[in-house]
């Protein structure tokens, strides 16, 4: 058997990944394609509206592989979230 030593801040670091990935927020994060509701969850909107408005004025990309079926990308709804960021004074 094999013990293993952690300082205490490793070892809190280590819990909240852990926590983190039960959560889901690692499995989101490698995904680059995302559906409508996930994307809308996390541009934290309502509205299916909203939605298209992002994707028609080219603020996110989105692809459609089937008529009915458009994803969103990932990293740019990330992107588009950075760029709206507002820096604390």
């Amino acid at each position: 058997m094999e013990v293993i030593c952690l300082e205490e801040a490793a070892f809190y670091t280590l819990i909240e990944e852990v926590v983190k990935r039960l959560k889901g927020g690692e499995a989101t994060a490698s995904k680059q394609w995302v559906n409508g509701e996930e994307a809308m969850s996390l541009l934290n909107i309502k509205s299916k509206t909203t939605l298209q408005n992002l994707r028609d004025t080219g603020k996110i990309r989105f692809s459609q592989p089937q008529k009915r079926v458009i994803l969103y990308d990932y990293s740019s709804i990330l992107e588009y979230l950075n760029r709206n960021a507002r820096e604390t004074f």
